[in-house]
């Protein structure tokens, strides 16, 4: 649940947007990714959120039907355009996101009272549609109803302090989420954003879990991922070496990997077998440009562990 959108990849090696001339766009959006990278693990899959009357959602819509994505929750609107983001590299490699705010943020908290929350295995929300209004009552009003229904509430923080007026209002909003949510998982870079630059992953794990959820993973890039919870169960899992060609939509993989093993434990806390799977996901999808290009099915994910044993 939360932002769709269409994402516009610098294709001509420029590292700055503003100087940018070819772009290739794929679809995207944190919370869509999520739902095309569990359908294709086999998980039947959602979306809840908003688009616009024009091409692009259009686009969106026909996309994730072919990816076997119920859409029954994807509401159209005239009162703002599809939401577009745009993606680039630095010079040193480092990805960038700006974000062309539009229809996505009009989701409504009647949007989701008549989305089935209920009903559902799990919700997954991100933080990017709590930074405005009316998306941000939206998310809250999910999650509460989620949590006070026994569903398990996965968030995948993915915090974009360019969106927020003030980074400091993210806190308190992402702590209010963390404390009813049975996953938080997080970048070190969200962590930081969220406690400060000088931020530990040993510091961030515990912050996060202060907030109150059951579980929290923290994610680096290619140096790796942690996971503990609030009982006993922690520890530490190398990054899978890839020939990495464009890194969004990993944390999506990830994160939809990992719901699926816990899924499949009936939510137990995430094992460290677990988190490498997951890890694994997010590494093939690093191997393919486009949010959801790289994002692998059960078979590519299983045969890949295979040929990375232990």
């Amino acid at each position: 649940m939360g932002e769709i959108l269409i994402d516009f990849i610098v294709a001509d090696g420029t590292s700055s947007l503003d100087a940018a001339e070819t772009f290739v766009a794929r679809c995207g959006g944190a919370p869509a990714n999520a739902a095309v990278a569990l359908a294709r693990l086999e998980v039947p899959s959602a979306f809840c959120g908003i688009a616009g009357n024009d091409p692009f959602a259009s686009r969106l819509r026909t996309a994730l039907a072919g990816e076997h994505v119920d859409t029954s929750r994807l509401r159209q609107t005239g009162v703002k355009a599809t939401t577009l983001a745009f993606a680039w590299k630095d010079l040193r490699g480092d990805g960038h996101f700006w974000l062309l705010r539009g229809a996505d943020t009009l989701l409504t908290a009647g949007d989701v009272k008549n989305a089935g929350i209920r009903d559902l295995v799990a919700l997954v929300v991100g933080s990017v549609s709590l930074a405005e209004q009316p998306s941000r009552s939206a998310i809250e009003t999910a999650v509460a109803m989620a949590y006070e229904s026994n569903v398990p509430v996965v968030f995948d923080v993915n915090l974009r302090p360019t969106l927020w007026a003030r980074l400091a209002d993210a806190v308190p909003v992402c702590a209010t989420i963390a404390a009813q949510s049975f996953l938080v998982k997080l970048s070190l870079d969200d962590a930081r954003g969220l406690f400060g630059t000088n931020t530990s992953p040993p510091d961030a794990i515990a912050h996060t879990l202060a907030f109150g959820p059951r579980a929290v993973v923290l994610t680096d890039g290619d140096r790796g991922c942690w996971f503990a919870d609030r009982e006993s169960e922690s520890g530490f899992v190398p990054a899978f070496v890839v020939d990495a060609i464009e890194p969004t939509g990993a944390g999506d993989a990830f994160t939809a990997a990992l719901i699926a093993r816990l899924i499949e434990s009936s939510w137990a806390s995430p094992t460290r077998d677990d988190v490498r799977y997951a890890a694994a996901a997010g590494a093939l999808a690093t191997t393919r440009s486009g949010a959801w290009d790289g994002l692998p099915n059960r078979t590519q994910l299983d045969a890949f562990l295979r040929a990375h044993p232990n």
